[in-house]
């Protein structure tokens, strides 16, 4: 069998080394002339690093990010609404890791270009259309450089992890338009600072429209970390404006997002200072689409961010797109036939990406802050007069189970706070 990949992004190159794995063929397309390091910080959960780990990427990852340990949820005061465990120590059998998105892709090339081969991936190629037989699949590609005419190639199966503007998508759902905007800009960026707490913690602070990220994204050295952070704001009604462009290297002014950044307040950190030291921040909306009733036609499947674009709340779109690697790679291996798998591929894989993207917009377990900001939104001296841990649980815990990688704590719907009472803090 030989398979087509169309994307060299985390999706795309998975599914290589998934598919190597089972001693299955894969050639991947990529549109960028070169497969570089771009955008900033994401976080990739246990059950997709449990994935990553079976082909032997483990060491490779811990040399590229630390071990995510613990999460921490405030309002915007500072003031603790719920804090949990991560990982190996929320009682994993593999890590989390919070990781640079292109460090994780170059991990993951890497890999391919080491397993599969120098030929393994063709850059600068953008995938046009394709057409389908009994006997198997063309896909044409143009050179995206000259857009000229680039090369026609053959194979049993074509996979489109060509992400939010898929062509494959768009083929299938020429009249889908453009994704969907919820009004929330995303303000991203990364710089060598100081760490915060063990250099292993990650923290989101604010909610009702307005939060902040932050999270370090490679080991500490010298007393300087590289950290990672977000500004979330609502800026417009998504249903009546236009989203902004989609793109990871969109240059952004800082000073469109200092005044926002005084808003925010995370315990003993200087979120301001962070944010203004920053050399270069993007711009992002915050965009997905709607749960498709079909990801697969013949001999020609969506996966990653074509299939289920998301919200980035949960740190769940990477993962799954890993999640989707493994469960075609599966399903090619068994299956007889190449139709036969996608089916199942599809059967398995959409009705679970599906609930997340429901899921992520409703504010996924990041919607516990929501909640306390509604009920306290001058602040409070202690959560248990404001939610019980029950509720808090419910939420957090919910969304790990639903969306897979719920501790074992949490899948019996408890959880795996560290702090049932956390220490309050005044309000400002």
């Amino acid at each position: 069998m030989k398979v087509l990949i169309a994307g060299a992004g985390i999706g795309g190159l998975t599914t290589a080394l998934m598919l190597h794995r089972r001693g299955i063929r894969a050639t991947i397309y990529e549109q960028s002339p070169s497969v570089r390091e771009v955008g900033v910080g994401i976080n990739t959960l246990p059950h997709a690093i449990r994935e990553l780990a079976e082909i032997g990427l483990l060491p490779a990852l811990d040399d590229a990010a630390p071990r995510t340990r613990e999460l921490f949820y405030y309002n915007r005061y500072g003031q603790e609404v719920w804090r949990e465990l991560r990982g190996l120590d929320a009682g994993h059998a593999v890590p989390q890791f919070s990781i640079h998105r292109g460090r994780l892709q170059k991990v993951l090339y890497d890999a391919v270009i080491a397993r599969l081969g120098p030929d393994a991936v063709k850059t600068g190629l953008g995938l046009a259309g394709f057409i389908e037989n009994e006997g198997g699949v063309t896909a044409h590609f143009i050179d995206s450089v000259t857009g000229g005419p680039g090369l026609t190639a053959r194979g049993d199966v074509l996979i489109c992890a060509d992400g939010i503007h898929s062509v494959g998508r768009r083929t299938f759902y020429p009249n889908e338009g453009p994704p969907k905007w919820n009004g929330v800009l995303m303000w991203r960026g990364a710089t060598e600072f100081t760490p915060w707490r063990d250099g292993r913690s990650m923290a989101i602070g604010g909610g009702m429209g307005a939060k902040f990220v932050l999270y370090p994204i490679a080991h500490p050295e010298g007393g300087r970390q590289l950290m990672n952070w977000v500004v979330n704001i609502k800026m417009a009604d998504g249903a009546a404006s236009p989203p902004p462009k989609e793109s990871w290297s969109r240059p952004a002014q800082r000073s469109m997002v200092l005044p926002y950044a005084r808003r925010f307040n995370i315990p003993d950190y200087d979120v301001y200072a962070l944010v203004e030291t920053t050399p270069q921040a993007f711009e992002y909306p915050m965009c997905d689409r709607d749960p498709l009733p079909r990801w697969t036609f013949g001999r020609v499947t969506l996966l990653g961010d074509a299939a289920h674009p998301m919200y980035p709340v949960g740190s769940n779109g990477a993962s799954q797109a890993i999640l989707d690697a493994r469960a075609l790679a599966d399903a090619l291996q068994k299956a007889e036939h190449p139709r036969q798998a996608l089916h199942a591929y599809e059967a398995d894989r959409r009705p679970k990406t599906a609930e997340v993207v429901r899921l992520n917009r409703k504010g996924g377990p990041e919607r516990v802050i929501d909640e306390a900001e509604k009920r306290a939104p001058g602040g409070f001296e202690s959560i248990e007069d404001v939610m019980t841990k029950a509720e808090r649980a419910a939420i957090v815990g919910g969304y790990a189970g639903k969306a897979g990688f719920a501790a074992a704590g949490q899948r019996q719907g408890g959880a795996t706070s560290s702090a049932a009472t956390p220490t309050p803090v005044a309000a400002k």
